[in-house]
């Protein structure tokens, strides 16, 4: 039963790890080219992490942690979802937006991926024990 658990976390972690690849292009991309044509960093940053959680959400939910009974969405799980982007967004907004403050929008463009990968952790766990369990 433990090493079925551990397979399976092995698995959700591999394919979260695909799928937020993925989103954290689309979602850098959006925030870079936002920026670039003049939206300001924090409104940029919303809605740059609305475009790959709009993505995320709807992959985690069919194959990462899809269950027995099929995909994993829903209007429940998605209440949960937006509860967690919620957060995860303010950090990342606050950390963006200070690295722009500070150092420049040129270093806020290289730090977002790796601001939101370090999120990314946070949302692994609670995707997993929370949103889609």
């Amino acid at each position: 039963m433990r090493r079925l658990a551990q397979s399976q976390a092995l698995r959700q972690g591999g394919a979260y790890g695909i799928v937020g690849l993925v989103q954290l292009l689309v979602d850098w991309l959006a925030y870079v080219l936002l920026t670039w044509a003049g939206v300001p960093v924090a409104a940029a940053n919303v809605a740059a992490r609305a475009c790959g959680a709009t993505l995320g959400f709807t992959l985690n939910g069919a194959y990462t942690f899809r269950g027995d009974e099929g995909a994993r969405l829903g209007w429940p799980r998605l209440l949960k979802f937006l509860a967690v982007w919620g957060a995860m967004t303010v950090l990342s907004t606050l950390a963006m937006a200070g690295i722009e403050a500070k150092l420049g929008l040129g270093a806020s463009w290289l730090a977002k991926p790796l601001v939101d990968l370090a999120l990314a952790v946070l949302s692994f766990l609670a995707s997993r024990h929370w949103i889609y369990r």
